[in-house]
């Protein structure tokens, strides 16, 4: 006789787990510093909002169609490892590129230890005649204080200029920088900008980041749904669904430790390798996770033909009027969530802050999101419906953005991450309450995605493209205002379109039934019980009445 195969639901959730806390720490030692990077290459914010918006819409058609391409052909491990390998290695492509010749911040590093990811420029001009290279050794320093003076060093004299306004000025200084300092490249790396060399040193530069972030997208987006449906699949055929969401925590903790140990890192190093570190990290755990990834839980249950999950979530979404609010609420929050993700960064490190700062205030939004799981039961009794929630979340980020956009020291930073992580927990806590209203069996996940897509995809798409225009043109500070004001007038009219729509609710036959198995197998027990006790006291009964005769 064949021994049955024992499924090990623990050893397959520890292993979960681990993989999530490894990938997540390797994605947040880079994800959250790309826009700081792409800044020291010369890029302004409009071009960096339009690679930022590229990557999510490219994340937004890929993600789910190699999912479905992975799950119809079954190799799901295969897309996984792929994956982890080829996006740890297309991403230093990046380091390739010249660099702005800036030091971000001034008195990090003395001239005799200056990191190589911030080297020394060599100053150009360009005049009527064509562009002019002075070969110097020079040392910027560069303040973004409003009494900033900048210091140009060479080997036969001393010139200080007068003092100039920076703050008005700081994203015109970084590409007026970058673009003087990629002038001279243009000519020793005419080989490696192929075709681009009929336009501008920016230009290039953008293109060339922009090819490479595409590349990059298309390698690393299929490995998170992949992975999810892998496990979900597993759970839900041995039954264990309700441990799945356990998983999820690890993505958090991940995510916490990646953005603390990388800003120590950088911070500590920054005078011998610069930002490089915050790849090399990357790149490095990217091929760590690979042997977890070859003991991942996976299962693959066949099916003849792919089935319209998400047209069907489109449906139930459309025909609700409180889920199209919580669909528009998603794409705003995604909008918002996306623009203080690109640009908080800049507006910190124009405060002073170093990476350490930065990356201790973004591991603290990823721990109270951790946080949150275990008040989300007393904070339903609270409100008594999901829905408040849903505004409360709007609420909390309108007043953060406000929050960010007086900013003046690195370390006032921190009250608005720890509400960070209450709003993006009220918010998802509210979203899968919706799902689960409009669900019908077997499409809770799907619409929960959809949502998902929503806000962190399309939403932020439209996030990054619009911020990296108002910060081009009024600045970071006058996008948290202006992203704020937004945000306080939907949650009023949030508030009362809830209050007025009235909440529908639809019936989930498939809990109703497995309520009903609940009662009947406890009024079956109840009857057995009764039986037996009537059964063995008419046997006492006729036992008495035979003593007697």
């Amino acid at each position: 006789m064949q021994k049955s195969k024992q499924w090990n639901v623990k050893g397959a959730l520890r292993m979960a787990g681990i993989f999530h806390f490894l990938h997540s720490c390797g994605s947040s030692c880079l994800l959250p510093f790309l826009t700081l990077y792409f800044r020291h290459l010369g890029l302004n914010a409009a071009m960096i909002g339009i690679i930022m918006a590229s990557k999510h819409l490219l994340a937004l058609v890929w993600r789910p169609f190699s999912s479905v391409l992975a799950r119809q052909y079954d190799k799901r491990r295969v897309v996984i490892v792929g994956s982890l390998l080829s996006s740890a290695l297309v991403v230093l492509t990046l380091l390739l590129f010249p660099s702005a010749g800036i030091q971000a911040e001034s008195g990090r590093c003395n001239a005799t230890s200056q990191p190589d990811a911030y080297p020394t420029a060599l100053l150009a001009t360009l005049d009527d005649d064509g562009l002019n290279i002075t070969i110097t050794t020079t040392l910027q320093h560069y303040s973004t204080q409003s009494n900033a003076t900048v210091y140009s060093v060479n080997q036969t004299s001393l010139s200080t200029e007068q003092p100039v306004e920076v703050d008005t000025f700081v994203s015109s200084n970084w590409s007026a920088r970058g673009l003087r300092s990629l002038k001279q490249e243009e000519g020793l790396h005419t080989e490696f900008l192929g075709s681009l060399k009929a336009m501008d040193a920016q230009h290039q530069m953008f293109f060339l980041v922009l090819i490479v972030m595409v590349l990059w997208e298309c390698m690393a987006a299929p490995l998170e749904w992949t992975a999810d449906d892998g496990l979900y699949e597993y759970l839900d055929f041995v039954d264990a669904t309700d441990r799945y969401s356990g998983v999820k925590v690890w993505k958090q903790l991940g995510a916490a430790f990646g953005n603390c140990a990388v800003g120590v890192l950088v911070t500590s190093l920054f005078c011998l390798a610069g930002t490089s570190v915050e790849f090399y990290s990357y790149t490095a755990l990217m091929i760590l996770t690979i042997p977890t990834a070859a003991l991942l839980p996976i299962y693959l249950r066949k099916r003849e033909r792919l089935t319209s999950g998400g047209f069907k979530a489109l449906q139930l979404v459309h025909g609700n009027s409180q889920a199209i609010l919580c669909a528009i609420t998603v794409v705003l929050m995604g909008m918002v969530s996306s623009a203080v993700s690109d640009f908080l960064l800049w507006q910190m490190q124009d405060c002073g802050a170093t990476e350490i700062h930065m990356g201790i205030s973004l591991a603290l939004v990823h721990l109270s999101q951790a946080a949150f799981a275990p008040l989300s039961g007393h904070l339903s009794r609270f409100l008594k419906y999901h829905g408040w929630a849903l505004v409360l979340a709007v609420v909390i980020l309108a007043l953060q953005c406000l929050y960010y956009s007086f900013l003046r020291s690195p370390w006032a930073v921190i009250p608005a991450q720890l509400m960070a992580g209450f709003s993006t927990g009220a918010l998802w806590w509210s979203v899968t309450s919706q799902s689960e209203d409009i669900a019908t069996p077997g499409t809770e996940k799907t619409i929960l995605r959809l949502f998902e897509a929503l806000s962190l995809e399309l939403g932020a798409a439209f996030g990054s493209l619009a911020a990296g225009f108002v910060v081009q043109k009024f600045g970071v500070m006058l996008l948290f205002q202006g992203a704020g004001v937004v945000l306080a007038l939907w949650s009023s009219t949030l508030a009362l379109l809830k209050w007025k729509i009235p909440r529908q609710r639809r019936i989930n036959y498939s809990r109703l039934l497995a309520a009903d198995t609940e009662i009947s197998e406890s009024e079956s027990d109840q009857e057995k019980d009764w039986l037996e006790t009537a059964m063995e006291d008419d046997r006492g009964k006729i036992s008495g009445q035979w003593k007697v005769k």
